[in-house]
């Protein structure tokens, strides 16, 4: 067994390795560092301007941020058991907060508030991750994992579906709902591709934005 290990760190390295050195993202000579292993599960890593990143420990319902300057730091403690997370135009950060369904904003002074709280008044299953676009607009998933934290174990909603947001007229919409259990979601640079990850189904899918 430790030759096993041993080997499968050697092929780790050297593939780590080689991938910086092909990639036009990561720096030649870039090594992975432990930054901590305090967390009980970790999510949602998101960029501001500034080049901090911010991550979810969801168990443990906080928000922590880690700034190349200052390391590692707890952002927001009961921050609705938030997930998935993104920095829209104005510096707010976006949360899926599953604590109860919803999908909220973290102004820059911390305060909260809540974006959208249900779909044509039934409880969203769980929002996920979600992609802003350069208009503002939310895309995010909503797969149904149960939370041990919940009181409610059924889903309102029956699909496991992709949705888009408005924020400036508070419009909510259907993008895609003939998915398994869409997840992770990401659009591409110039905003013309979007890429949804589908656990349920193990596939990634994209789709071209109209």
């Amino acid at each position: 067994m430790r030759t096993f290990l041993l080997y499968l760190l050697v092929i780790l390295y050297y593939s780590t390795v080689v991938i910086a050195r092909q990639s036009p993202v990561i720096s030649e000579g870039a090594e992975l560092k432990l930054i901590s292993k305090t967390f009980a599960f970790t999510e949602g890593p998101a960029v501001d301007k500034e080049g901090n990143v911010y991550f979810t420990d969801q168990p443990n319902d906080r928000i922590l941020k880690w700034s190349p300057l200052t390391g590692l730091n707890n952002y927001l403690d009961g921050s609705f058991r938030s997930n998935g997370l993104y920095f829209d135009q104005d510096e707010n950060l976006i949360a899926c907060a599953d604590e109860n369904n919803q999908l909220i904003k973290i102004a820059p002074d911390k305060t909260i508030s809540v974006l959208i709280n249900d779909f044509e008044g039934k409880r969203l299953n769980g929002p996920n991750d979600l992609w802003i676009d350069e208009n503002g607009g939310i895309y995010f998933t909503d797969p149904f994992y149960k939370r041990p934290y919940w009181k409610h174990s059924d889903q309102e909603i029956e699909e496991m579906r992709v949705y888009y947001f408005t924020p400036s007229n508070n419009k909510l919409v259907i993008v895609a709902d003939d998915l398994v259990k869409p997840n992770g979601i990401i659009g591409s640079k110039d905003g013309k591709t979007l890429f949804v990850a589908d656990m349920g189904d193990s596939k990634t899918y994209s789709y071209t934005i109209n």
